[in-house]
């Protein structure tokens, strides 16, 4: 138990980190496209408190201590977007949404080269919990990105895949939002449940960033 709960101790405040680097670089993204919305509402705050979702967070606590540390879901709230204020519509959320993965890609990048200069053994982790949160911002944005670039409604992945829709179409696709929770949890029980999920698209991914720590999926 007291193993969990440091893991806990490390992942969360990471997670969190990352998660409100992702939400914040929507917004940020949004206003230099002229729309104010986020800005207004105080969500390009770096404060995490400005954007924790309380359910969200109950559930990530519960999904990581339930599974032993084995997985964890949670989500942060939504930053406002009001895709009337931009020129284009569709071309304007298309870059909101590819705003989040491309800033956990940083991240992930970040920590990568952090982790290739200071601890480049795999066994570097077992004696610094330095190089384990490190570690983890790596392994939980490159998570983030992958699995936001996802073209699912509400994920960012869908806003993308708007931009390079007709306007009839574009207008039946974001009307599928109102499902997008029912979306992701089928989308997340079929990841967890059958194959590998993401787990073939991941360690590919760690392996050009990390290739000696590929096979820590799963830490």
């Amino acid at each position: 138990m007291n193993e969990l709960l440091l893991q806990l101790a490390i992942t969360l405040p990471v997670l969190l980190i990352s998660l409100v680097f992702h939400e914040v670089s929507h917004g940020y993204v949004a206003y230099r496209l002229g729309d104010r919305t986020a800005s207004e509402r105080g969500r390009l705050s770096p404060n995490p408190l400005h954007h924790l979702d309380t359910f969200g967070t109950i559930v990530l606590l519960v999904t990581f201590l339930g599974s032993q540390g084995r997985m964890m879901f949670g989500w942060a709230k939504p930053v406002p977007i009001n895709p009337g204020n931009f020129k284009s519509h569709q071309r304007g959320m298309a870059l909101v949404g590819v705003a989040g993965p491309t800033a956990n890609f940083i991240l992930a990048s970040v920590a990568a080269l952090a982790l290739r200069t200071f601890y480049p053994h795999v066994g570097d982790l077992e004696n610094s919990l330095l190089a384990i949160a490190i570690f983890r911002v790596f392994q939980l944005n490159i998570i983030l990105m992958l699995f936001n670039l996802i073209p699912v409604p509400p994920l960012d992945g869908s806003r993308i895949i708007g931009a390079f829709l007709n306007r009839r179409s574009y207008m039946k696709w974001i009307q599928l939002d109102q499902y997008g929770m029912f979306f992701v949890m089928i989308l997340l029980f079929v990841l967890i449940n059958f194959g590998n999920g993401l787990t073939d698209i991941i360690l590919p991914v760690y392996r050009l960033f990390l290739p000696s720590y590929s096979a820590l999926f799963g830490l």
